[in-house]
C-alpha cells in the first residue's frame, strides 16, 4: 500500500527517496574504493567497514527501487515469490549489519584496551573467520524463518500496509494461529538485535573501565562516536519495531519508523564515517587529487 496514496505526495517522496538512494550508493562505493586502494587504512576497522559499506548497498537495494516504482504505478501489487524473496533477503541483509556493528564494537574494545596486541589479536585470519561466520549465520537464520513464515496458509484480502514486505505486516496476513511464529519472531529478535546490541555494550562498558581517567574516557568514545551514532538509531528502531507484542506491533507509524532503519541507516553510513574520520577524509582529498 506504500506510505501514501495522494498522487502529489507519492511524487515528492519518490523524488526524495530516489536522491536518498543515489546518495547512499555512490557514498558507499566512495567509502569501498577509499578503503581498498589507500594502503594506510588497511586496518581491521576499515575492513570491516568496507564489508559494512558493500552489505549498505545491497540493504537498501531491497527495498527502495522496489518502493520507487509503486510511488509512481498504481498497481502495487507484488508476487508471492517477490514478497518472500524480498522479505528473505531484507532478513539476511540485516542479520548481517546487526552482527557487522557487534564485530566492529569488539575490534575498538581491542584497539582502544589493548593496542600493543591489536595485530596479533585481530589477525587478518580472525577477521576473515568473523565476516565469513556472520554471513553464514545471517543465511541459516534467514532461510529458518522466511521457510517457516512463507510454509502456513495466506487468504482473504492479502493487503500489506507498508513499503516493502517486513515480517510482522506479513505474519499478519495469515490464516492460522500465529502464536508459534510470533514466538520465533521474539526468538529471532533476541539472537538478531538484542544479542549483537549486548555485545556491543558490553565492550563500550569495558572501554570505559579500562580507562580510568575522565579526559580519556573522552578521548577513547570519541573515536567511537561514528559506531555509537549508527548504533544507536538503528537498534532503537528495530527494537520498537520487532521487540513488542502483537497489539503494539499494529500501530498505524510501523512503516514510518521503518524508514529509519531500513533507509537512513544506509545513507548515514557514508555521512557519518566520511566526515568524523581524518583518514577517510585525508584519503579522498588524496583521491580526488589524483583524479583531477
Amino acid at each position: 500500500m506504500g506510505l501514501s496514496s495522494i498522487d502529489v505526495v507519492q511524487q515528492v517522496l519518490f523524488g526524495i527517496f530516489l536522491l536518498i538512494y543515489m546518495f547512499t550508493v555512490v557514498g558507499n562505493i566512495l567509502i569501498i574504493i577509499i578503503v581498498t586502494v589507500e594502503s594506510k587504512l588497511c586496518s581491521p576497522m576499515y575492513f570491516f567497514l568496507r564489508n559494512l559499506s558493500l552489505t549498505e548497498i545491497f540493504y537498501i537495494s531491497v527495498t527502495v527501487p522496489r518502493m520507487l516504482k509503486d510511488l509512481l504505478d498504481h498497481d502495487k501489487c507484488i508476487s508471492f515469490i517477490e514478497c518472500a524473496t524480498q522479505l528473505y533477503f531484507f532478513c539476511f541483509l540485516g542479520t548481517t549489519e546487526c552482527f557487522t556493528l557487534a564485530i566492529m564494537a569488539y575490534d575498538r574494545y581491542v584497539a582502544i584496551c589493548s593496542p600493543l596486541l591489536y595485530t596479533s589479536i585481530m589477525t587478518r585470519t580472525l577477521c576473515l573467520r568473523f565476516v565469513i561466520g556472520t554471513f553464514l549465520s545471517a543465511i541459516l537464520l534467514s532461510i529458518g524463518q522466511i521457510t517457516f513464515v512463507f510454509s502456513l496458509p495466506f487468504c482473504g484480502l492479502n493487503k500489506i500496509d507498508h513499503f516493502f514486505c517486513d515480517l510482522l505486516p506479513v505474519v499478519n496476513l495469515i490464516c492460522a494461529d500465529t502464536y508459534t511464529n510470533e514466538i520465533t519472531i521474539l526468538l529471532y529478535g533476541f539472537l538478531v538485535i538484542f544479542t549483537p546490541f549486548v555485545l556491543i555494550l558490553v565492550s563500550y562498558i569495558k572501554i570505559l573501565a579500562k580507562i580510568s581517567n575522565t579526559a580519556g574516557q573522552k578521548k577513547a568514545l570519541s573515536t567511537c562516536v561514528s559506531h555509537l551514532t549508527v548504533v544507536g538509531i538503528f537498534f532503537s528502531t528495530t527494537f520498537f519495531i520487532y521487540a513488542r507484542p502483537k497489539k503494539m506491533s499494529q500501530f498505524d507509524g510501523n512503516k514510518y519508523v521503518s524508514i529509519f532503519y531500513s533507509i537512513l541507516i544506509p545513507l548515514l553510513n557514508p555521512i557519518i564515517y566520511c566526515l568524523r574520520n581524518t583518514e577517510v577524509k585525508q584519503s579522498m582529498r588524496k583521491l580526488l587529487r589524483l583524479c583531477y
